[in-house]
């Protein structure tokens, strides 16, 4: 059996080798072209209730943007068309059109783009994985990524049985967004408490493991054109940061690693296209790509002196 190796940077240390190759912007730009979407998509829902000034109307479940362009989460007109089965209720026709929109723009970009690029909740589990690592929190409990998607049958089921659309009265986004118009009140400790979660209980718990939206939008990913490529996996000098701030860990090694005869593409439809594996590699292994890139060059075999790396315990989860 080959020789694994374990890294032993510190979490302070994680992204410093990219800090000092590539500078602040090229270790962090990703990042923060992400918040400024995040930011700016909830500004535009803002400004109509706080200020009068109507771009976007709606929420993210449904909105309609100057008026003219409809889109609607299409999770969320599952969930209607299902509790129409028992109510009679048939969703609008502009309905249908804003979900075939978004289905297709989150088909082009990745699925799961909708969980790093779009969703409020992700900066809340981001700051809590990013303050797990500062601390040094190595433990957790260990749940099974399958989890998300009987919570999303479960959402289905309930939908169907009850008539209505009971998920988004609970769903955390949904919480949230009326939280910023209305006040948090109860949504505020929902936030917490997946702060906490996350913090304390699971590493990624909430995102990885149990957000069924997550798992909706995952469906997408799983024949999307863009993706993230190990183009250079052969400059990997396995330092394994960009496992230490992936919040798919499980999804870099085959691409990385070439396991099992694997290309260079990060095809699993878990990966939320999130980027910060291109930020923090000091060697500038990965770039987004299409799904049929190859290598720029064939990966090195496995060897005593450049063995695969082994996940630490807290990024090894179950599948």
């Amino acid at each position: 059996m080959s020789p694994v190796v374990t890294t032993t940077r510190t979490p302070a240390r994680v992204g410093a080798d990219a800090l000092a190759e590539k500078g602040w912007w090229g270790t962090y730009r990703w990042l923060v072209l992400r918040r400024a979407t995040q930011l700016g998509i909830l500004l535009l829902f803002l400004v109509g209730p706080w200020f009068g000034v109507w771009i976007v109307k709606g929420n993210l479940a449904s909105s309609l943007t100057l008026g003219v362009l409809p889109l609607t989460d299409p999770y969320v007109l599952v969930q209607s068309l299902l509790a129409g089965l028992t109510t009679g209720y048939v969703p609008l026709k502009t309905a249908f059109i804003g979900a075939a929109i978004v289905l297709v723009f989150y088909w082009l970009v990745g699925g799961r783009v909708y969980c790093s690029w779009v969703c409020p909740v992700n900066p809340v589990t981001d700051f809590a994985a990013w303050l797990r690592r500062r601390l040094g929190f190595k433990s957790g409990a260990v749940l099974s990524r399958q989890l998300r998607f009987w919570l999303l049958a479960m959402t289905l089921v309930v939908a169907l049985a009850t008539g209505s659309i009971a998920w988004e009265l609970v769903n955390p986004v949904s919480m949230l967004h009326r939280g910023l118009i209305f006040g948090l009140g109860a949504g505020a400790a929902v936030i917490a408490a997946i702060f906490l979660f996350d913090l304390f209980v699971a590493p990624r718990g909430w995102c990885g493991h149990l957000c069924p939206v997550g798992a909706f939008y995952s469906q997408l990913g799983r024949t999307s054109p863009l993706r993230i490529v190990a183009a250079r996996r052969e400059a990997c000098n396995d330092c394994a940061d960009c496992y230490a701030v992936c919040p798919e860990p499980v999804v870099i090694k085959p691409a990385l690693k070439g396991t099992d005869g694997a290309g260079p593409v990060i095809a699993s439809a878990q990966c939320t296209n999130c980027a910060r594996c291109i930020d923090v590699c000091s060697k500038d292994v990965f770039e987004f790509g299409l799904r049929w890139q190859q290598a720029r060059n064939a990966p090195p075999a496995p060897t005593a002196n450049h063995p695969p790396t082994r996940l630490a315990p807290e990024e090894r989860t179950s599948s």
